[in-house]
């Protein structure tokens, strides 16, 4: 069996002497594992950094099995953004949370095609810290959606208005409005504005609501735990946030 593909390289690990095991996400195949031989080579040591993006190539007698991946440089993104520190964590982030959260061998086209389009505003010069995070947030709703746990947020679960919206049952994912809420209040989730251009805290705010359904629906579930990439990022929007609320 054999195919190639676009890839964005989540991960690697060191394997045996000079191989190692590349977690790739794949336009058309999802994500997928396999064994790089000769990986500590020093013409792959630039090609086998996280957030790069290659061209694939998967072999294997038999499916079931690991496979052996041979891989071509697409495009450099981890060189090109080593010295942007925001836009380095925000790509670290993207990457730990679809290791550990998108199913391997099952189709996540949607999921390619969004982190694609993260990581092309990551390349502009002039963006901000906030519209990065802005952007994870959007990428995060997305992954839910595409893997059955889509947040409602564009009408109140109690009522069925589509104004006031200001909550999130923290058990349905649907939106709550103010009047919705009644006695309730404490126990819901703050919905912020995800459009337009938003504060910081409503980016912090955001990334917690995406955080909370990730680490309910898919990580507690399997026994994991929030990738230290994302609680990094996450506390830069924090920063950010109380900062940006001083005068």
């Amino acid at each position: 069996m054999q195919w190639t593909d676009d890839a964005l390289l989540l991960s690697i690990a060191k394997h045996g002497e000079s191989s190692a095991i590349a977690d790739l996400l794949t336009r058309q195949h999802g994500r997928y594992k396999g064994l790089i031989r000769g990986a500590s080579a020093p013409r792959l040591r630039g090609v086998l950094q996280p957030g790069n993006q290659l061209t694939a190539t998967w072999k294997a007698r038999l499916p079931e099995h690991l496979g052996t991946v041979t891989v071509e440089l697409a495009a450099a993104n981890a060189a090109h953004l080593m010295s942007k520190r925001d836009q380095l964590a925000a790509l670290s982030c993207l990457c730990a949370v679809a290791s550990i959260c998108l199913p391997e061998r099952e189709p996540a086209g949607s999921a390619y095609d969004a982190a694609n389009a993260v990581l092309a505003l990551l390349q502009q010069d002039d963006v901000g810290l906030a519209e990065i995070g802005l952007a994870l947030v959007h990428w995060e709703l997305g992954l839910l959606q595409s893997l059955g746990y889509g947040l409602d947020l564009s009408v109140c679960a109690v009522t069925g208005e589509v104004d006031n919206l200001a909550f999130v049952s923290p058990k349905t994912g649907r939106a709550v409005s103010r009047e919705g809420a009644g006695d309730y209040v404490e126990r819901l989730l703050p919905l912020p504005a995800l459009s337009g251009t938003p504060s910081a805290a409503d980016v912090l705010a955001g990334l917690q609501l995406t955080g909370h359904f990730l680490d309910r629906n898919l990580l507690v579930p399997n026994r994991l735990r929030v990738p230290p990439a994302r609680d990094r990022f996450v506390e830069q929007i924090r920063v950010l946030a109380t900062t940006s609320g001083v005068d």
